[in-house]
């Protein structure tokens, strides 16, 4: 169990951040709402410290008086739990309050916060940390939410301004080899959590599965890769996308990847460092489930099965490396080193960070799943439906919030998230 001093610290942490991804923003990009998907992050920095007054502090102080009680409904997301709430597509609508209000809010609550982690008695403490770990995931999920909202907000303006002005140093001068196939043994697997450390309840019960033998390719498909499919026609023909997304790509005219441009024959993409050439060794990233799956068909290859991703990582022994993540001061996927690339056996990279890589998987729950009572129980069960699961993290998740069990999940037409693709073979 986390110490009082450690659980506090990480508290501070993760709020700081927060406040830190919004530091280059302007007061007036806290509030654009481009899409319903997309939630302003004036938004945001208000949920997420919502979140631990109607978690904690509602709970744990005695007659405890909301800091604002207009903020209930305004920065509640999905939780019937918590009753009434404001339209997801009405975010955007919310001039009011204002953002040194939020500021002001958040600012409150974390006062409270660091008294009541300071004073909960220790007969409370197991279940309130346990709780607080929780809490301080759903933060860092939003935090990634952030980064891939205030993307698309950015975009969206004519000037395509940076959101970072840092320009990282480019892996890309040399071609990468072809992708390797790694192979692994079938047989009977442990997959989901243990329970051994946090985790999410969709993460669970762990249970066995079998596996025929299966081969992933050692690394993400790069832009070059996709770009030969974009250049073959895989957007005019209907040949090789599933009857869903054939009709995606009519009815919303994509042509390429979320973020990409052709100009005057040149291919370029938005990147949170503004517009830039197109770099070909990178991973593809902000592609659509229905897009991965038509450039696997294309390729004669398939996406793997989300068992088969984690048996991989299993078997290879592979845990997150801060590389590939935005910790580390990335903000967009990096290529793979050419000198690195498998020389010999082949060995899987970029498994963690870089992109969330699509599984041919549905979310579904694992045998045995019981959705949690109460507002825990809409955390992610009454989502299992009509969904996409995704493995690994992106470059916009935090370093220390994977795990090999984590299970993303979206519908399969979205793309604004970083979502790229490794294919099975």
């Amino acid at each position: 169990m986390m110490s009082r001093e450690a659980l506090q610290e990480r508290f501070r942490r993760a709020r700081s951040r927060t406040v830190s991804i919004c530091a280059p923003l302007s007061p007036e990009d806290h509030v654009p709402q481009p899409i319903g998907d997309v939630s302003p992050p004036k938004w945001h920095l208000g949920h997420v410290t919502w979140f631990y007054e109607q978690v904690f502090l509602d709970r744990y102080i005695p007659g405890y008086k909301p800091f604002n009680p207009e903020f209930g409904w305004i920065f509640n997301s999905y939780y019937d739990s918590f009753g009434v709430r404001i339209e997801r597509s009405q975010r955007g609508t919310l001039s009011r309050p204002t953002l040194d209000e939020v500021h002001g809010f958040r600012a409150a609550i974390d006062e409270q916060m660091a008294e009541l982690i300071a004073g909960i008695s220790e007969s409370d403490w197991v279940a309130f940390a346990d709780l607080l770990i929780l809490a301080l995931n759903h933060e860092q999920q939003h935090q990634e939410l952030l980064l891939t909202d205030l993307k698309y907000i950015l975009a969206c303006n004519p000037g395509r301004p940076a959101y970072s002005q840092h320009t990282p140093a480019s892996n890309g001068a040399h071609t990468l080899p072809q992708a390797s196939a790694v192979a692994f043994e079938g047989g009977v697997f442990e997959v989901g959590s243990q329970g051994d450390r946090f985790s999410y309840d969709n993460e669970g019960p762990g249970h066995k599965v079998y596996l025929e033998p299966f081969q992933l390719q050692d690394r993400l498909v790069t832009n070059g890769e996709y770009l030969a499919f974009v250049k073959d026609g895989g957007y005019t023909s209907f040949k090789h996308w599933l009857s869903d997304g054939w009709m995606t790509v009519r009815q919303e005219a994509w042509e390429a990847p979320l973020y990409w441009e052709e100009r005057d024959g040149e291919w370029f993409e938005y990147t949170l460092y503004g517009l830039a050439p197109l770099e070909l060794n990178a991973p593809v990233c902000h592609v659509s489930y229905y897009e991965a799956e038509a450039f696997a068909h294309w390729a004669d290859k398939r996406l793997p099965l989300e068992f088969k991703w984690e048996v991989a990582v299993q078997q290879s022994g592979l845990t997150p490396a801060e590389d590939g993540f935005f910790d580390d001061g990335h903000f967009h996927p990096t290529a793979l080193d050419a000198g690195k690339a498998s020389n010999g056996t082949p060995v899987l990279r970029q498994m963690f960070g870089h992109c969330w890589e699509w599984t041919g998987s549905g979310y579904l729950p694992y045998p045995g799943y019981r959705r949690i009572d109460g507002p825990f129980g809409e955390y992610n069960g009454k989502f299992m439906v009509n969904q996409m699961v995704l493995r690994g993290g992106s470059v916009a998740t935090s370093f220390d919030h994977i795990r090999q069990t984590y299970r993303n999940f979206f519908k399969p037409d979205k793309r604004w998230q970083f979502k790229g693709i490794r294919l099975a073979v």
